[in-house]
């Protein structure tokens, strides 16, 4: 796991707190938390899985077309 570190700057908290939500929505942490949260069958992580690498790929797909 790497660190997140986030900068106070001029007793801003306000700021920092915004941009610390934003580092750990990039970072994927939230949704790890919330699908560790409860047990997810097998059936429904392979599924999981498969709409991930589609999105992905759609996603490329709409880049490459660019």
């Amino acid at each position: 796991m790497k660190a997140i570190e986030v900068k106070v700057m001029d007793n801003d908290l306000e700021k920092a707190m915004r941009v610390l939500k934003k580092k750990i929505q990039n970072d994927g942490l939230f949704k790890r938390l919330k699908l560790k949260k409860s047990y997810e069958k097998p059936s429904e992580y392979r599924r999981r899985k498969q709409r991930e690498a589609l999105r992905r790929k759609r996603i490329a797909a709409a880049k490459a077309q660019r």
